[in-house]
C-alpha cells in the first residue's frame, strides 16, 4: 500500500515537471516570435545602404555599421533649431502631460469609486462612452476647441487633451473599487482628512495601476508629433523632427531605420523597469474586501 502511494506521488511530480517544461518551452517560443520585429528594427538600423535594398532581403545584418545613426545626428545638427530644443519640448510635454493625467484621473476615480453623489453613474457611463472614440475621431473637435480658446501653437494644445483622456480614469476607478471601504472608514474615524486618505491609503493600494497608467500615457506623449496644433519650429517635438528625415525619400532609408530604433529606446527601457507592475495590473490584482 505504501509503495502504491509512493508511485502515485512520483507520477504526479513527473507530470508536473513535464507540464512546467512544456509551458516554459511555449513561453520561450512565443517570446522569441514577439521579439522578431524588435530584432529586425535593430538589424535594419545597423545595415549599410546596399544591404537595405538587397534582394532577397536578409533578416540579419552582415556588415554592421553605425553610419545610419551618425547620419541622423548630422542631419539634426544642420537644422536651424538646436536638436536639444526638440528633446526639451518632447520631455516637457511628456512629463507634464503624464503627471497631470495621473493626478486628475486618480482624484476623479477616487471620487467615483468611494463616494456617492447624484449623477455618479451617469458620469461613469459618459467616461465609458468616451473610450469608444479614437484620437482620429476627436482630432477636429480638439482643434476647434484649442483654436477657440487661443491655445494653438502652445504646449497646452498637446498637454490638456492628454490630461483629459478617459482611459486613465477608467483604469484607476476599477482598481479604486477594490480598496476595502472599511479601511477608509477606519481612517476617517481616526481623524484623517480625505486628502490624507487619498495619498496615504488609496494611492499606495493601487500602485500597480498608476504605474501602468504612467507607462501608457508616457508612450503616447513620447511618440506624439503634434504638428496639427503646433506650427512654430521652436515648439516642435522630437518625433516630428525625426519624421522629417524619413520624408526625404529612399536615400535616407538607413537614417529612417536608425530613427525608429532611437524612438523605441526610451519606452522600451521604461517598460522593462516596471514590467512587473504592468503584469500585476493586467492580472487585476489588488486588495479585495
Amino acid at each position: 500500500m505504501t509503495m502504491k502511494i509512493f508511485h502515485k506521488k512520483r507520477a504526479k511530480q513527473s507530470h508536473s515537471r513535464a507540464g512546467d517544461f512544456l509551458s516554459l518551452l511555449i513561453l520561450i517560443t512565443m517570446g522569441c516570435f514577439m521579439a522578431l520585429p524588435l530584432i529586425l528594427a535593430i538589424s535594419n538600423s545597423l545595415k549599410p545602404l546596399e544591404e537595405l535594398f538587397i534582394f532577397p532581403p536578409r533578416f540579419l545584418v552582415r556588415n554592421p555599421t553605425l553610419n545610419n545613426f551618425h547620419d541622423v545626428f548630422v542631419l539634426m545638427s544642420q537644422s536651424w533649431v538646436p536638436f536639444t530644443r526638440y528633446i526639451f519640448n518632447t520631455v516637457f510635454i511628456t512629463v507634464i502631460g503624464t503627471f497631470g493625467h495621473l493626478i486628475i484621473a486618480s482624484l476623479c476615480a477616487y471620487a467615483l469609486a468611494k463616494h456617492n453623489f447624484p449623477g455618479q453613474k451617469a458620469i461613469f457611463w459618459v467616461i465609458v462612452t468616451a473610450l469608444m472614440f479614437s484620437t482620429q475621431v476627436t482630432a477636429i473637435p480638439n482643434y476647434l476647441i484649442m483654436s477657440g480658446i487661443g491655445w494653438l501653437d502652445t504646449y497646452l494644445s498637446l498637454i490638456i487633451p492628454a490630461i483629459a483622456k478617459p482611459l486613465g480614469l477608467f483604469l484607476m476607478k476599477q482598481f479604486m473599487e477594490q480598496i476595502p471601504t472599511t479601511l477608509l472608514e477606519a481612517a476617517r474615524i481616526d481623524g484623517a482628512s480625505e486628502w490624507k486618505i487619498f495619498w496615504g491609503i488609496a494611492m499606495p493600494q493601487v500602485k500597480p495601476a498608476w504605474l501602468t497608467l504612467i507607462i501608457f500615457c508616457f508612450q503616447d506623449l513620447w511618440n506624439l508629433q503634434g504638428s496639427n496644433y503646433i506650427y512654430s519650429e521652436q515648439l516642435k517635438t522630437l518625433p516630428y523632427a525625426l519624421s522629417q528625415i524619413s520624408a526625404a525619400g529612399i536615400a535616407r532609408s538607413g537614417a529612417t531605420a536608425a530613427v525608429a530604433v532611437i524612438m523605441m529606446i526610451v519606452p522600451i527601457t521604461i517598460f522593462m523597469i516596471s514590467q512587473s507592475n504592468i503584469i500585476e495590473t493586467m492580472a487585476s490584482s489588488g486588495i479585495k474586501e
